[in-house]
């Protein structure tokens, strides 16, 4: 804990600059967590570098915006050849591709604002999506502008208020994680268990007379 305090106040009054490249690094699929990004810049607002808050801000939102633009781009440009790969088979499947074409048409901007407060990849994953679908780049701006400037006001504001409390964070941020990763399981597991059932069934009733 120590160490970590000592490490990020030494590079505190540059890590606006850190922090918006790595930003860039996670809209290249690289795996670097946004959010941890967006925690960490508002910890060190409130605890390291107070007059350095919109430049830590900045550094976020902007880095958040066009990282998403590099995902768009690179499922724009790579869709296809991305499609044949194993690793991005299941979430840029036809099928998915397709759900998400209907959503926009649907729901539009509540699409991109949902799916910016949710964690895992799942950000990256619509933004390649809205890329290989051909939307255009000038409606992807327009939807995802919105939703990133809600998205990293309300995390930021968030952590920085919590910002004071930090060793208090940090002491159960681990007993946090493992919660999240059971609950994460869980709903995973469900969802299998629940296909295989529907599936059982499904077999059993075509075997039926």
């Amino acid at each position: 804990m120590d160490f970590l305090s000592k490490l990020l106040s030494q590079h505190a009054a540059h890590a606006h600059w850190y922090i918006f490249a790595f930003s860039l690094l996670a809209g290249c699929n690289i795996p670097v967590s946004i959010d941890v990004l967006v925690i960490t810049a508002a910890i060190l607002a409130a605890q390291f570098v107070p007059e350095n808050i919109w430049l830590l801000y900045s550094s976020v939102l902007f880095g958040c915006y066009f990282s998403g633009w590099i995902a768009f781009f690179i499922g724009k440009v790579l869709g296809s050849k991305l499609k044949s790969k194993k690793f991005f088979r299941f979430v840029l499947s036809e099928k998915k591709i397709s759900s998400v074409k209907k959503f926009y048409r649907k729901y539009g901007m509540l699409v991109f604002i949902v799916g910016r407060f949710i964690p895992f990849g799942v950000r990256n994953a619509l933004f390649m999506t809205s890329g290989i679908s051909k939307m255009s780049f000038k409606r992807f701006m327009l939807l995802d502008a919105p939703a990133c400037l809600l998205w990293v006001t309300v995390s930021f504001t968030l952590f920085y208020r919590l910002g004071n409390n930090f060793d208090l964070i940090w002491s159960h941020l681990k007993t946090f994680n493992i919660y999240v990763f059971l609950a994460f399981s869980v709903a995973v597991i469900s969802i299998f268990w629940y296909k295989r059932v529907n599936r059982s069934r499904s077999q059993k009733s075509n075997l039926l007379p």
